[in-house]
């Protein structure tokens, strides 16, 4: 099973275990961060790349992993994500190279599954 598949699967399971808890509070969060990234005053790429670029300087792998996946399906560039990993690491410090090894490694994994 690839990395794509499997992180994939396993966000979609467990969202649906925490959304047929059926707690509103936790609802209503996510629904909140699904409208967030919805076309505004900023168009969604942008708002993808903001939440890559977070998710970065956060050190959120599974965070990463969701926003490069959102970013490849919108057709955002190799190049352009890299330019994302630089800011994250002048923003977030030496700390992110890990999370950027990591989101390196993951977009290679999408590009292999489209390949398929």
């Amino acid at each position: 099973m690839s990395a794509v598949t499997e992180f994939n699967d396993y966000r979609k399971a467990m969202n649906e275990k925490i959304l047929g808890a059926d707690n509103k509070v936790l609802k209503r969060f996510f629904n909140l961060d699904t409208n967030a990234y919805q076309d505004g005053a900023l168009p969604s790429k942008t708002k993808e790349l903001l939440g890559l670029v977070a998710s970065m300087v956060l050190r959120c792998d599974d965070c990463i992993r969701y926003h490069l996946g959102t970013c490849y399906e919108m057709g955002i560039t190799k190049e352009e994500v890299f330019e994302v990993y630089a800011i994250a690491n002048l923003v977030g410090g030496s700390i992110c190279i890990p999370h950027t090894r990591r989101a390196v490694e993951y977009w290679e994994a999408l590009e292999a599954a489209a390949a398929k």
